[in-house]
């Protein structure tokens, strides 16, 4: 049986940490910067984690 590939998109979008839990870069801190509030540039500079079904889907495509 042939082995599973790791998602390519998800790859570069989540890390699983050593505890088993599923982090991501939280998204709109690309560009548009001078509009937004500084205290939600400051809140999107940390990471969070993803809990429940979908940290199960994520490391499924992770092959984790």
């Amino acid at each position: 049986m042939p082995k599973q590939k790791t998602h390519s998109g998800a790859k570069k979008r989540f890390r699983v940490t050593a505890n088993g839990k599923v982090k991501f870069a939280r998204p709109n801190k690309g560009h548009f910067q001078t509009f937004k509030a500084k205290s939600r540039k400051r809140k999107l500079r940390k990471g969070s984690y993803i809990a429940g079904k979908n940290a199960d889907n994520i490391k499924s495509l992770l092959c984790k």
